[in-house]
This record gives C-alpha cells, structure tokens and sequence, in this order.
C-alpha cells in the first residue's frame, strides 16, 4: 500500500461567496469556493480545483488581463499571488484590513485594492523577480465610508470608486494636472456598481435602491495632461491603528469636499449628470446586489435579492430581457470578453450558472449541498460518486469532469446514507422523512420506495452483493429491516438491539449483515437461515460504525471511546485494536469553556473504510484529521488534514488570547451587522448553526468516507465539501526486486537486443513510469502477442495496472487495447483463480476504456451525422453521387465500426 496520495479536486460546492471571473479566452469561469479556488471550464465541461489554500474564506479575487496570475484575498486580508499556468503560489502578502474589490488594469502595469476607506494602487508584478512582488504606488483617501467597487479606463489612464456613503470618486492613475480626483454624487444608497464607457471618461453608476446615474465628461482620454511637478507625498502616522504594522504609503492623494483648483493654462475635468433611471418602478425588485457591464456591447447586468436579473443597453437603458434564475440573493455578476455568457453566483444556495442571453439558455448549472454533506458512495467502477446532504437532495457526481449530472429531490429530510447496487446502475438512500429510496441511472427516477409499518428515522443503510436485499436500520425504534429490492415489500423485521442502530454492512462474499449499536453489540444476521443472529460480537463501548475487508474475512469496528477493533466473523474472535483518539487532535471550539485535550476525550471515528487491497483502514470523525492505519502492524501510517481554513469552528487547538476581553471572546460579536447586541450563542447539542442568525461558523467535521474500487483514490465527505484525494505515482519510488544490474541503462541495453520481455521485467523491477512507457511503446505491434506469452506471472498483474493508469492519461488507445486484450487472452484462466486480489486492477482498467469509448462513440456518431448532411445536400444540388454518399447506405452498424477504427487510429496518431 502506497500512501502519495494528494488533494485531487473538491466536489460537491460550486460556489461559496466572493466575486466570479472568466479566463481570458472567455471558455472558463473562475470561482472561489470557501478557501479555495476551482475553474471550471465550460467548452469541455471539466473542473479542477487549484491545490492552493488561503487561511480564511476567499473574499475577492483579482485576474491579470493575460489571464496568467490571480491574487487571492481572503477575510482578513491576507492575499495570494498564484499562477494559473503553474498552479504554484509565487507571493504572500497581507493587507492588514478586509478587502472590498481587488481589480487589475487593463494593461496589466497596475493594480487597485481598496480597503476600508481607501484605494491602494500598486505596481503589478512582472516577468522580473523581485523581493516584494507588490510594490505601492499611490494611496488614495477621499470616500468617508467603506469602498465597494472599482473600474479601469480602457488606457489605464483613471480608475473610479464606490463607496458605501453613496458617492462615487474618479482618481487619475498618474499625476494628471486636470484630474487629481472628482466626487460624484445623486445616489440615495450604497454604490453597487460603476462602470466607464469604451474609451472615454463617461460614467455609470449603479445603487442598492435601484439607481442608475448616466454621467458625461466634458473631457476625453486625449485631453488629460500630465503635471510636470511631482505631488507633495505625505508622510505620516495618523491613519495607522495603534499595533498595525507600518505599511509603505507611497504618495498619498487626498481628496476633499471641494473641487480641487484650476491652474493658468488647463481646465479641469467636470461632470454633468446626463440622465437618471429606475430599475424598481413598480416596486418588484428591491436592494440591487451586484452589477456588470460590458463596455462594447454596451451591455449592463444587474442582479436583485430575489433572484432576478434583468439586461439593459446603455445609454438609452432599454430592457433586453429579466428573468429568475433563484429564489435566493444573487451575490455576484461577472461577464467573459465577448460579452455572450453572464456568470452568476448565488451564495444562498452555492448555485453557480452560466447563461447564454442571445440563445436565453443555461451554458452550466451547478448547484452543490447548500448543508452539510451526510454521506458518499463510489460506483463499482469507480467513475461516479453519490452524495446525500441535510438539504434531503440526492446527487451524482462524475469523477471525470468533477460535474454532477443528476440530482434526486424526493426526500423531504435530510439524507443519511447512500449506497450503490452491485451493478453500478441504482442508488439507495435511507433518510430521517422514514424512507428508504431506489433510484435508477438509466431513467433517472425514483422506482421503488421502501417504509416502515410504523415511522422510523433510517439512519443507517446496506445493500446485499446481489442487489436484491435492502436494509435499513432506525435510530428510534432500534429495529432494522429487510426489503426486497423486486418486489419493494416489506421481509422482516429485525429485533434484538437495545439501542439505535448506527450502522450495517453487508459481508462481500457472503448473505451475513453486521449492524452496529448503540448498546454495546455487533450483530452478524444470517439473510439465508431464517434472518437468525448468527454471532453477537461484545465490545468496549457503543459501536459507531461497522466494515467489513473486501474479501469478508475480517470486520473493523469503531466504538464511542475513539478504538477500532478488529474481529474475525467466522469465530468472533477480536484479532487486534488501534486506540486512535490521539490521532483526532481535535480543535477548540470558541464557545467552549474546556481545552481541547479535554473535549477530545468525548470524541471519536464516525466513518470506517478498508482499502482496496484490505492492508489499510481509513478513519474520519469530528477532526480535521483522516486517519489511515496499517491493520497488520496496527500502527499509523499516515494523516490527511482536509482543512486549514480558519473560517471553521474548531480548527484550531487553543484560543486565541488576543481575542480575549473580560467581557468574553470577540469572536462571538458580530461586528458591523444589524441593531442588535450582536452576540450569537450556539444552543447545547448544535452543530449545524442556526441559519437565522446573523453569524455562526459550521464546525469541521468528517462525516463519511470511502476508497475508490479501483484502489487509485479516495473520497471525504467534509464540512468543506467533497475532497477527492488520488494518487501520485510520480512521488514514490517503489523498485520490486531490485538487484545492482538492474539500471536505466541495462533496461535500454536490452531493447537495443530487442529483447522485448527482459527489458519490460528490469523496467518493473526498477518501477519508474517514465521508463516502463518508454520500454512498452518500443515494443512492435505484432510483437505484443508474443511478449505477453512469454512475461512471468507476477509481472502480468502489474502490467495490467500500468496500462489502466496509462489508458487515462495517454492517446495510444489502439496500441494499450492490444496490450490488454493479449493479457487478458492468454493468462485469463491464472488471473480468474486471484480475482479477488485483482479485482482493483480490473476495474480501475474497466473505467479506463469506458471513458474512451464515450468519447470516441460522440464522436463517431458526429461523424456519421456529419457525412449524412453532406450527402443530402450534395442531392439536392444535383451532384453526382459521391463516396460519402455510398458509405451513407450502408448498414449503421457497419458504419459506426469503420468511424470507431478510424477515429482510434486518428487518435493513436495525434497523440
């Protein structure tokens, strides 16, 4: 068992909160996701979340206009520099206050922050290394509240600020002597928006009331003049807190109450308000929450509470089109470069949509678990994963694209376990509305609907191998039972437990289901004899959660005293225990009157999961942390920590003291929010926050956890979302056998021999990737046969794996598949008698060819329709008959075997 396993993308949340923005071709959208970023690109329907992590939630984010580097800022404003091209983070800096917006210049020299009243210009950074990345230029102070919102000229020449105290400020972004800086007034409320028109000075101002203001200059771009003496620069302490760290000013640009003065030879630049317009005159549509505009369409887009968008053209502000796309507050509006796609983000909901306004149709919808994610489950060939949440929603996610494809509503409370059927094409949810449902992938519909005689709350759930026994465990009636999957009636009733039942498993290999208690018990229940408890295994503490390994042999436990026991069903004897309630760490809560060692005594793994292989258990509760422990040494192997966000509750191991006062923590005052006192305090036994209140921070949390068939990855439901961890074949090096001869340069000696089979053994015993595919891709075609013939049976399994991991990331598809089908032909009968051991093996390669033949029979059957077109076109002409018309009569399954044999081989080529 390898343990280089490493963040591979995060699911399940789409959104969060903070501004959206588009790449600069315009085909991705980049979207921040508590404190992490995920760009989802929209012309291949893929998503990847960058391994980069901020300490707190991301509040803003700032794009180059080359669309190579972004600065991540997050609630306290600590900010990032990453490359979007290395993924890599090159600079950290730190604001010392919130940032409202962060925007970049349109040629990229320069960049604009504001914080609380003030706008901060810094030079960019560049192709140059430098010791500080972000230099400062300019400070400029005029609004007389907090800032919202800023906006470039096309020449980067001016930028414009809104302000929370309803004015607007237009600033010059050099030493022009007719533009120091101009206020702009004629709002009654905060200033969402403000925009300048194509290449000129004219302005745009969007309210929270629903207010545009049309402005006009009396100046063009041309007309600014540059001053020739240098502005006084301020050098004082005055705006510094006491116990901020001193920042570099630059020089310092005030503006006042009165407009600055004209000096002999120059006029200064004026506005005049040139037109007013109303957004909610009929009173539909109050408090305005985000705006955009695109400067050559003239396209303006603005966003309300209540879910509702509308689209003008400006100057004359006539309506294109409104329309609802939620029923929550739209948080954040962006448009891409050509102006065709409006991103929207709903942080209400963690909805995030990309809509097309010319075509008025969806370019993606994605919404995640707008609560806590409850449950997952992998497909059998591990190329999807189902989800249940406490919003009673039901989704299914493909671990390809990172998109979920479908979404099951039916439930009315929240989910509580899903599994997959055997088969991979029905998943089944048990949920606290006291149903356990069946939903099929092919129809996507709910088919079956499985209760109770009396109400229950189905806490735990189980599947038999065969798909055709369903159970369900109740955490009220401490009953479990048994359906038929056919026929959805009711079997038995499974009565013994004296306390809730918190988990059940199916054995792989055989009819035996063990169910967990609360009393202290696991049961194991023969479905074959009469549903009779067969064996009742006794244990420390309350059972929390049950597993069986992948070849049913073995039974892990995890009870209420933070132990993982370990039994052999067969004699119910206990084989081993891991004490693991140190390897939690959890962290202290800010409401909690006890440390955090103290409170660790309470607590425990909730989620059990065995590798692929059954070497290794993996282990998750109410910690950052995921455990995986070796079983045979019982030791630690390796910890996970999903989160280092700050912005959760009990992330940390002790307090901060600084936030300490006598009259207790700051933490629990809500700062700048509503008339009240501002406190908001957590009843006993709450975990999920009241979503009324003004402020509350969700507590970390693993809720469940699962290893992928394939044995490549595994998953974690989190208070942060879906976490996907894979592994990373490029960090380990691993040699089998190794021996003193066995080089680099014996392996390429041997094929130089052309001594095909010698060379591909020394390549495994060396187990580098890079040479094993340099040695297999020197094999000749119809030498493939033969090299399979001859390999010893221990190198087959591992060439098996090799080419299911090569099948996902290269284009050789033709040149693999004949790898695998020769190994599979001639040492069929040898790998069926160790099925269960490679079963991983045979999987993982199952969901690689799968994947390429989606792909491809797209693109065949494109193909085929594309040829049909062209024939019925050249009839009506009158051409004479072509080639592509003769293919066209022939049999459709003909057809699509000749595109699927020219589409491989155009692939094998190009790549």
């Amino acid at each position: 068992m390898k343990f280089a396993y490493r963040f591979s993308n995060l699911l399940g949340a789409v959104y969060r909160h903070g501004n959206l923005s588009f790449s600069k071709d315009g085909n991705s959208v980049i979207s921040p996701v508590g404190n992490r970023i995920s760009v989802f690109d929209l012309k291949n329907n893929k998503s990847e979340t960058l391994p980069v992590s901020t300490a707190k939630n991301i509040i803003c984010v700032g794009l180059s206009p080359d669309g190579n580097l972004a600065i991540l800022v997050d609630e306290d404003g600590a900010a990032l520099l990453v490359s979007l091209i290395t993924r890599a983070v090159l600079h950290h800096f730190h604001f010392h206050k919130p940032v409202a917006s962060i925007r970049f210049s349109p040629d990229g020299r320069k960049f604009v922050v504001t914080k609380e009243n003030v706008a901060l210009m810094y030079h960019a950074p560049g192709r140059n290394r430098e010791f500080n990345a972000f230099v400062l230029d300019k400070s400029y102070y005029g609004p007389y509240d907090e800032t919202t919102c800023i906006d470039w000229t096309d020449d980067s020449k001016c930028f414009v600020v809104g302000s929370k105290d309803m004015s607007t400020w237009v600033f010059g972004a050099e030493r022009w002597s007719n533009l120091i800086y101009y206020s702009l007034g004629g709002h009654k409320d905060i200033i969402v928006g403000c925009f300048f028109e194509k290449d000129s000075l004219d302005l745009y101002t969007v309210s929270q009331d629903g207010t545009l203001c049309v402005w006009e200059s009396d100046t063009e771009l041309d007309g600014l003049v540059l001053r020739k003496t240098r502005l006084p620069v301020e050098r004082g302490e005055e705006e510094r807190g006491e116990g901020e760290e001193e920042e570099p000013r630059g020089e310092v640009i005030r503006g006042k109450g009165e407009r600055p003065k004209e000096k002999e030879g120059t006029k200064n630049v004026r506005y005049k308000q040139r037109s007013k317009h109303f957004f909610n005159k009929e009173g539909d549509f109050n408090n305005l929450t985000a705006a955009a505009f695109h400067k050559p369409t003239h396209i303006l887009v603005t966003g309300f509470a209540s879910g509702i968008f509308h689209l003008h053209e400006l100057p004359e502000f006539n309506l294109i089109h409104s329309l609802s796309i939620s029923d929550q507050r739209i948080a954040t509006v962006s448009m891409n470069s050509s102006g065709d796609w409006i991103g929207f983000g709903c942080s209400g909901l963690g909805q995030l949509l990309v809509w097309e306004w010319q075509s008025e149709s969806y370019v993606f919808k994605q919404q995640g678990h707008f609560n806590n994610m409850a449950a997952l489950a992998y497909s059998p060939d591990g190329q999807y994963i189902a989800t249940g949440g406490d919003d009673g929603k039901v989704k299914v996610w493909n671990m390809t694209s990172g998109l979920c494809f479908v979404t099951f509503t039916e439930h009315t409370s929240s989910v509580t376990n899903v599994t997959f059927t055997s088969r991979g094409f029905v998943i089944v949810s048990a949920s606290l509305d006291g149903t356990v449902r069946a939903f099929d992938l092919h129809r996507y519909r709910n088919f079956r609907t499985f209760t109770s005689p009396r109400p229950a709350q189905f806490s735990s759930l189980a599947v038999d191998p065969s798909g055709d026994l369903v159970s369900a465990g109740a955490q009220d009636s401490f009953e479990v039972f048994i359906w038929s999957m056919q026929t959805g009636r009711l079997l038995e009733v499974l009565g013994g437990h004296e306390g809730p039942v918190s988990c059940l498993c199916f054995s792989p290999v055989q009819s035996i289901l063990a169910s967990a208690s609360w009393d202290k018990t696991v049961r194991l229940w023969d479905m074959m004899d009469s549903w009779q408890t067969k064996e009742t295994l006794r244990l420390t503490s309350d059972g929390l959660a049950v597993s069986y390994r992948p070849d049913g042999q073995e039974l892990a436990v995890a009870t209420l005293d933070g132990e993982i026991s370990f039994w052999n069903p067969q004699s119910a004897n206990q084989t081993g225990s891991v004490s693991g309630r140190h390897d939690l760490e959890m962290g202290r809560k800010e409401t909690e009157k006890i440390t955090s060692k103290q409170s660790a005594k309470g607590k425990s793994f909730t989620s059990l999961c065995y590798s692929a292989d059954g070497e290794s258990i993996l282990a998750g509760g109410q910690s950052k942390f995921v455990c995986i422990y070796n079983i045979r040494e019982q030791i630690l192997m390796k910890k996970f920590e999903i989160s280092c966000n700050l912005s959760l509750d009990a992330m940390e191991e002790f307090l901060d003291r600084r936030k300490m006062t006598e009259f207790g923590s700051l933490a629990l005052v809500d700062e700048g929010v509503g008339d009240g006192d501002g406190v908001e305090l957590s009843l006993p036994g709450v975990r999920k926050g009241d979503m009324s209140s003004r402020h509350f921070k969700p507590e970390i949390r693993v809720s469940s956890l699962r290893f992928s068939p394939t044995g490549r990855s595994w998953a974690a439901t989190s208070t942060e979302g879906l976490l996907t961890y894979s592994l990373d074949g490029a960090l380990v090096f691993d040699p089998y056998d190794l021996d003193l001869d066995v080089t680099p340069v014996s392996v390429r000696r041997q094929l130089r021999q052309a001594e095909w089979a010698a060379a591909i053994v020394l390549a495994f015993r060396l187990n580098e990737t890079a040479l094993t595919q340099e040695v297999l891709e020197a094999v000749p075609h119809h030498q493939i046969a033969v090299v399979c013939g001859s390999l010893p049976d221990v190198y087959v399994e591992k060439l098996l794996g090799f080419i299911a991991s090569a099948l996902e990331r290269c284009g050789h598809l033709q040149f693999y598949l004949s790898w695998s089908q020769s190994l599979l032909t001639q040492h069929g009968q040898k790998l069926k008698t160790r099925s269960g051991a490679i079963l991983p093996t045979i999987q993982s390669l199952q969901k690689s060819i799968q994947k390429h033949f989606e792909d491809l029979s797209k693109l065949c059957d494109w193909n085929m329709y594309t040829i049909r077109y062209a024939v019925a076109l050249s009839k009506q002409k009158g051409v004479k008959r072509t080639a592509g018309d003769a293919l066209c009569d022939k049999d459709e399954s003909e057809d699509s075997e000749v595109m699927s044999e020219a589409s491989l081989e155009e692939t094998d080529m190009l790549m």
